[in-house]
């Protein structure tokens, strides 16, 4: 299926993405002094996150101590600019940082380009990197399109020039969304890559590697390093300074099923505790996306962004306050998955949205049996843990959480998530579940971007799914090459309010579409 023509944002956008693959930078309009030797220089790109109708974060990394300036304009030759001074970059953020615009025009192209200024002579600037990102509408009629997908350079599937690289990001930049929702896994901390890897029909994978990624990381430098490896790719530098993220996390950030208090047998580690880890993962996860919770003292991934008046995009943390993976059959959970506090955020926050859609960005999804058999151990990993009777275990707070919406009358709850490497929609009702204390809803899944693709996984009854559309292999860790890749697109239209869900694959072909009505408890 062909893609569709830009609109007027694509037309803004156009010029820009020609110039954009930031394999070198760029010099605009009347910018100060171009790059030079000893000059600080961005080779890794720009990015911009948690974007608002006011407001938006700009991300950079510098190869050398320098200070941070952000430059706005209202068109791309930035004859008018407004200047936003950011932090001073250094080895305490492996260079990175990111400086918050605020008081933008809403519903606007906001074109910006990052200087990065010699410390001891601001006048010595190397070449300034550009992007631009659209602010959110304060006006309904607008309407809203965004992305959503995650998993990328998982199983050993990295950067491979071969095949173009991570080129679903340029099948998705085609659609000119207003941000992209990575629904966590941006990256494989415990996945090494390797420079080759041989596929089942003889023909060989070709990897870009790194010393970073040629082993799990423990060490924050190591962490550090997954990060930037999947920066290598031009087609994700392209669209990171054409597309706004929302990022979120999950266990591969740090390793695979992992959970709060958790020691490993694990060989491969010299470090056996889990929450030294998991801290060194958070450390270099801040550093390297643009999110705005980050930036407050308490720092934390779950928020909500509330992005217009058509939408309010909810993003949970399923891994931090998690209990411990077990069977899940325990008949009280009072922590869950989510724990005790960020549910009562959920439920706080959900009430006081006025958004037409509340879209629930869950990293793993509530109906699907996601095991974690390592050691030979019976336990779950998400929800579900396969009986299909009463709630038990973390289903118990999934219950609460949907009881709390039907009673208290939350319309269009939407829930997106990634995880399980496959695509595929699922219809939640309590005529067919064995707990129906709640309104039916739609689950939405997609991915991976750039990872091994994987069997569906069967469904748990408690809450009634209905696996209404599905594309997965019917083998284990597929490479990219084979197919199987896939990202999911959320269309409001402005005067209906219909909410329209495709399912995609990596060349931007619709496999399934599904259209919401606004207004209701229950779809």
């Amino acid at each position: 299926m062909s893609l569709p023509l830009p609109d007027r944002r694509g037309v803004l956008r156009g010029s820009l993405a020609a110039s954009a693959a930031l394999t070198l930078p760029m010099a605009l309009g009347s910018a100060p002094a171009f790059a030079r030797s000893g000059r600080p220089k961005a080779g890794w790109g720009v990015q911009t996150g948690d974007v608002t109708t006011d407001s938006g974060l700009v991300w950079v990394r510098s190869d050398r101590p320098a200070r941070m300036i952000v430059e706005t304009s209202a068109t791309e030759s930035f004859r008018r600019t407004r200047r936003w001074n950011g932090p001073l970059l250094g080895p305490g953020t492996d260079f990175t940082g990111t400086t918050r615009l605020h008081g933008l025009p809403s519903g606007e192209q906001i074109h910006y380009r990052v200087l990065l200024a010699d410390p001891d002579d601001p006048r010595r600037t190397g070449e300034p990197v550009a992007g631009t990102f659209r602010t959110a509408s304060a006006r309904r009629r607008d309407g809203v399109r965004f992305l959503w997908s995650g998993d990328l350079a998982g199983q050993g599937w990295g950067i491979n020039p071969d095949f173009g690289g991570y080129r679903i990001y340029d099948a998705m930049a085609r659609l000119d969304p207003d941000f992209f929702l990575c629904s966590g896994d941006n990256i494989y901390a415990d996945g090494p890559i390797e420079s080759s890897v041989t596929l089942p029909d003889g023909s060989v994978w070709r990897n870009v590697t790194t010393e970073e990624k040629s082993k799990v990381a423990e060490t924050l430098a190591e962490f550090r390093g997954a990060f930037r490896y999947n920066l290598l790719d031009a087609n994700l530098r392209r669209f990171n300074a054409q597309v706004p993220s929302i990022v979120q996390w999950d266990d591969h950030e740090v390793l695979n099923n992992w959970y709060p208090g958790e020691i490993l047998t694990d060989a491969r580690y010299t470090e056996k505790n889990v929450d030294v880890l998991a801290a060194r993962a958070w450390r270099a996860f801040s550093e390297y996306f643009p999110v705005s919770t980050l930036r407050r003292p308490s720092g934390r991934v779950h928020r909500v962004v509330h992005h217009s008046p058509l939408l309010d995009v909810f993003v949970l943390d399923m891994r931090s306050y998690r209990n411990a993976n077990s069977p899940g059959t325990q008949p009280t959970d009072p922590q869950g998955i989510l724990g005790a506090e960020q549910l009562a955020w959920l439920k706080r926050e959900l009430s006081r949205s006025r958004a037409v859609w509340k879209v629930i960005a869950s990293d793993m999804p509530l109906g699907l049996v996601v095991p974690d058999t390592g050691d030979g151990r019976p336990d779950v990993e998400a929800v579900a843990q396969g009986d299909p009777g009463a709630p038990l275990g973390r289903e118990l707070q999934i219950a609460e959480l949907l009881r709390f919406v039907k009673h208290r009358r939350i319309t269009g709850t939407v829930w997106l998530t990634a995880d399980v490497h496959h695509t595929s929609a699922q219809h939640y009702r309590p005529e067919r579940a064995a707990f129906n204390d709640f309104e039916p809803f739609w689950e939405f899944v997609s991915g991976p971007l750039n990872a091994g693709a994987f069997p569906a996984t069967r469904l748990d009854g408690t809450f009634g799914p209905e696996r209404v559309f599905l594309k997965a292999p019917t083998v284990s860790n597929v490479s990219p090459a084979d197919g199987y890749q896939f990202f999911g697109e959320v269309e409001i239209d402005g005067g209906s309010g219909e909410l329209t869900v495709r399912l995609r694959e990596a060349d931007g072909t619709v496999l399934f579409t599904k259209v919401l009505q606004p207004g209701r408890v229950g779809q």
